[in-house]
């Protein structure tokens, strides 16, 4: 069984989803849907979402560059292996998916590497926003292209207010 919280940040509302374990399965953008509402979870994943919840407030306000949630997605192998490289790509920094398939040892898996990226199932704690075109263009978001842009001048140091005076969100 899932548990679903909603959380609120800058970008709008977010979902979140924990197993049994009180491991994030799922983080997306929008709000939750109301057929996924759960009466009130187990301690253990009350806890983890308060402890998601605390990380992101952290994040927002730039001062925490690698989370420490424990993490759960589901996928297939070949997702899973994309998922974990995405995890090594460092905070503030973007690699296109030519080189994230160069690391998984086969830069012709370009298609597959993008394809695999797109259905991460954990936004921003996964930084697939990290991903951009060889020519370091910003390429498709499941948030969109607008929250894509946000996260990565936050994480290069634009900050949270000056971004949302600035008329980014």
């Amino acid at each position: 069984m899932l548990w679903f919280y909603e959380l609120d940040g800058p970008l709008g509302p977010m979902n979140a989803a924990f197993d049994g374990r009180g491991k994030l399965r799922q983080l997306g953008f929008g709000g939750l849907d109301p057929r996924k509402t759960t009466p009130l979870a187990p301690k253990e994943q009350r806890e983890a979402w308060r402890f998601l919840r605390m990380q992101m407030e952290a994040y927002w306000g730039g001062n925490l560059r690698t989370f420490t949630v424990p993490l759960a997605p589901e996928g297939t192998e070949f997702q899973m292996r994309v998922w974990d490289e995405l995890l090594k790509i460092p905070y503030g920094q973007t690699i296109s998916y030519l080189d994230l398939a160069r690391r998984l040892g086969d830069e012709k898996a370009t298609r597959a590497v993008a394809a695999a990226n797109g259905a991460n199932p954990i936004a921003i704690l996964v930084p697939c926003h990290r991903v951009v075109g060889s020519d370091g263009t910003l390429t498709g978001y499941a948030g969109g292209k607008d929250k894509k842009a946000f996260l990565l001048n936050l994480e290069r140091g634009l900050p949270l207010a000056k971004q949302l005076e600035l008329g980014l969100e």
